[in-house]
């Protein structure tokens, strides 16, 4: 096997590396306009595409900008609102694809913020400067200080006339109210509220996920003998885990876990540390982000995260991470049943 253990890996990512990886995940690569398939029943939904299209178009038509040049005008911001399932995400991909690699960065709030935390606040203004469009998914609205940085670094890119768009998610429990993200999105960035251009998108989650259900895990000697079976897949214990991501900062997950064909975690138990938790949801976005199923063992996903946390600030990050663990969960049984 080429690598046995996350725990060995340190990925040394170059600056460059990390702004050219800000394109839509593996499950968007091929997101397109014409792939987003709008329900009759909610005109919002084909009105949000038409839209979106019509900023691609924009975009597209506009002369390469100067990048060390301030913008005269505000730039293009739009604001994709609406509950899970929807369709943002799919639209906001589609956007990326349409302006270019080379003109457009995609990322997800927390990958820009672990951007920041890596090259400094005036280098990712000066990295991200150089596009014409940037993308923002899932902007989160429970961190009063990413919040404020994120706003910060987003009206930098508008004085510097780089379009900007966004989507955030309302909490599981809030869809059905009618009430939707963007008036906490508008309060939040303050300043930059005049400048976006809300679209909310109705519908029901066309994947119709539910809360996430506890998993218990495999028995740690059936992970560690089918991850033995895998040509270059990890295994590793939870411990060790955790503690080899408290020494490799977040911005570099995704490359500690490329070209990895699964990953083993034995002796799963119930997370109690915070900060812990959190470094485990960024592990989990970036192995759903590259499809790479997960051979759970020890406790699987029952009681990951306690009550107090799932009750907390970080609610969201939690629950999402549950359900995309799951699923990738439920793919690595499907390898121990091979």
């Amino acid at each position: 096997m080429a690598d046995e253990h996350l725990v060995g890996r340190r990925p040394d990512v170059p600056a460059s590396r990390l702004v050219a990886g800000l394109v839509p995940p593996r499950h968007f690569a091929e997101a397109s306009f014409d792939g987003y398939r709008p329900d009759p029943a909610h005109p919002s939904q084909e009105t949000a595409r038409a839209r979106v299209r019509e900023v691609a178009e924009g975009l597209a038509a506009r002369p390469r900008r100067r990048w060390w040049r301030r913008s005269r005008q505000d730039p293009v911001a739009v604001y994709l609102d609406g509950g899970f399932g929807v369709g943002k995400t799919h639209l906001l991909a589609a956007l990326a694809h349409a302006v270019g690699p080379e003109r457009a960065a995609y990322g997800t709030f927390v990958e820009y913020t672990h951007l920041v935390g890596a090259l400094g606040f005036a280098r990712a203004v000066h990295e991200l400067s150089r596009r014409a469009l940037v993308c923002v998914d899932e902007f989160e609205l429970d961190d009063p200080g990413d919040t404020v940085l994120m706003s910060r670094l987003l009206r930098e890119l508008g004085d510097h006339g780089v379009a900007i768009a966004a989507t955030s998610n309302t909490l599981p429990e809030q869809l059905g109210e009618g009430r939707f993200a963007a008036e906490d999105f508008l309060r939040e960035i303050q300043a930059l509220a005049s400048r976006f251009e809300v679209l909310r998108i109705d519908g029901p989650d066309y994947r119709h996920r539910g809360a996430p259900q506890p998993d218990d895990g495999l028995p740690d000697e059936e992970v560690a003998a089918a991850a033995a079976r895998i040509d270059g897949a990890t295994c590793d214990a939870y411990e060790d885990l955790a503690a080899h991501l408290r020494t490799v900062h977040p911005s570099r997950y995704g490359a500690l876990v490329e070209g990895v064909p699964a990953v083993g975690i034995t002796q799963v138990a119930p997370v109690t540390d915070q900060a812990d938790a959190l470094r485990l949801v960024v592990l989990v976005d970036r192995l759903y982000d590259a499809d790479v199923p997960v051979l759970l063992g020890g406790s699987g996903t029952a009681g990951l995260f306690g009550e107090a946390m799932l009750r907390g600030g970080y609610r969201k990050k939690y629950l999402r991470a549950l359900s995309r663990l799951g699923a990738l969960a439920e793919r690595g049984r499907e390898l121990v049943d091979a």
